[in-house]
């Protein structure tokens, strides 16, 4: 429906302080895998775009999440804190200039010419490492598609396309680390497979603007809460204590 569910997830999850700092990108990653695998397969067959481009953008993305994880799995608390925290302010001002009109229209181009695609290729693999700290890539992507002259809707399979393998590379490294919350994870995704189907092939448009407002608050007052955090504050109730990890 048009809203990123880092973010979103993000902040449920400092909210309501379900899951430890350090282990939220983690968890949103396996959680949020199968769901964007799904999500992607949707728009892949919806909007045609160039099978070239498609491939390498989604590949240089990948190998900027692996990069990315192998740092992100390494981190304390704070720098984790501080990251998570500048993606959700940076996601709600995305959310604040859609909402207010002010993104790039975007041309009508169904693929990149090669300057243009040498561009797309080092943005996506900086997004793709920047992911793995909590800062999602689906705004920032679809702008930079639309400045540089696609159709905005040949754009989502791209973006859906590498949000799925990104989520999985940077995913099975949050595995193998033990940096993520297995029950937090699965609900993300016995929950996020279902609604991504409903929203894509049966809702076909809702009323989104005031959903879209509440978010934009929402998100900036967590994103201004985790930067205000100190390196002590755990984020979490003591019931969090019982986290399982594998």
């Amino acid at each position: 429906m048009g809203i990123g569910s880092f973010a979103t997830t993000t902040t449920a999850y400092k909210l309501l302080r379900v899951v430890p700092d350090e282990r939220m990108v983690g968890t949103m990653l396996v959680g949020h895998s199968l769901p964007v695998v799904v999500q992607a397969f949707i728009f892949l067959v919806v909007v045609p775009v160039d099978p070239v481009v498609l491939a390498s953008l989604i590949a240089v993305s990948v190998f900027g999440s692996w990069i990315g994880a192998g740092v992100a799995t390494k981190l304390p608390r704070r720098p984790i804190q501080i990251g998570m925290g500048i993606g959700l302010l940076a996601a709600a001002s995305f959310m604040l200039l859609s909402q207010l009109g002010l993104f790039p229209g975007g041309g009508i181009a169904l693929t990149l010419a090669p300057e243009k695609l040498v561009v797309a290729l080092v943005a996506n693999f900086i997004l793709g490492a920047l992911l793995m700290l909590g800062i999602g890539s689906y705004a920032p992507s679809l702008i930079l598609f639309s400045v540089l002259g696609m159709d905005p809707r040949a754009a989502f399979p791209i973006m859906m396309g590498s949000g799925a393998m990104m989520a999985m590379a940077g995913g099975l490294r949050f595995m193998q680390a033990g940096r993520f919350d297995t029950r937090a994870a699965l609900g993300l995704t016995l929950g996020g497979i279902p609604g991504v189907l409903v929203a894509g092939l049966v809702v076909q448009s809702l009323p989104l603007t005031v959903l879209r407002w509440v978010v934009v608050f929402v998100v900036f007052y967590a994103g201004t809460m985790m930067l205000r955090l100190r390196a002590g504050v755990t984020g979490r109730l003591p019931s969090a204590d019982r986290t399982e990890s594998t």
